[in-house]
């Protein structure tokens, strides 16, 4: 009996990435086993606490401004400095991005610098491609430091974009800590409601591939132009 349910649960981890079937030596787990949890668990904790390499922001030709979240103990405490942008950033945008732009590009680190360095490059450049095929154009791309899904709204009152994508690290999980979020919107302002927004997450090597996911993602910002609509009223 005890054989059955081994091979049972060795079928099903050819199909999750979970801790399935984790060996135990009495009441404490194998050695093999806890230092996986250990090395996962450290990879998600130098995620949120990493940073996203300036080399690799002039690869992409972005350069970049801070929200409200002075560092990184506060960003994890107060979710609400990271939806607002910094004096200094205001004034950046202001100064260097074209107005009202039929589609802002943001990239921020969030919660996982990991998942922007491992996948940013080629998920903005296919992104880029994508749009380009529907011949729908793209305003000034940039980097938001410690942003926050909600800083849309902020970026979209001052820039005024009719449609909108922003590129954040998701929280780390123990399975991947570089996994990438694209949330979209159709015109994004002050007071913009959860439901009007739509993302497409999980976007890693191991999850969605960062190719299949730009294209989707442009096609997508595709139908939200032409139905002037996103979240839960677009018609997919």
């Amino acid at each position: 009996m005890k054989e059955q349910k081994d091979t049972h649960a060795d079928d099903l981890k050819q199909f999750t990435p979970a801790r399935i079937q984790v060996g135990r030596t009495g009441t404490r787990p194998l050695t093999k086993d806890a230092l996986s949890f250990r090395i996962d668990h450290a990879a998600a904790v130098d995620s949120v606490y990493g940073e996203v390499e300036d080399s690799l922001l002039a690869k992409l030709g972005l350069f970049s401004i801070d929200t409200r979240y002075e560092s990184k103990e506060n960003y994890l405490k107060r979710p609400d400095h990271g939806r607002l942008l910094s004096d200094k950033g205001q004034k950046c945008l202001l100064e260097h991005c074209e107005m009202a732009p039929q589609v802002q590009i943001v990239i921020s680190d969030g919660l996982s610098a990991s998942a922007v360095e491992a996948n940013i490059m080629d998920v903005y450049r296919a992104l880029k491609d994508s749009l380009d095929s529907y011949g729908l154009k793209t305003g000034t791309s940039f980097f938001l430091k410690g942003g926050r899904v909600g800083c849309m709204d902020a970026i979209g009152e001052l820039l005024q974009p009719e449609a909108f994508v922003l590129l954040i690290g998701e929280r780390p999980g123990l399975v991947s800590a570089e996994s990438l979020s694209a949330y979209m919107c159709y015109k994004p302002r002050k007071g913009t409601k959860e439901s009007s927004r739509m993302v497409v997450s999980n976007i890693h090597r191991s999850g969605t591939p960062p190719l299949e996911a730009a294209a989707h993602i442009g096609t997508l910002i595709h139908k939200m132009l032409e139905q002037k609509t996103s979240g839960v009223k677009l018609v997919v």
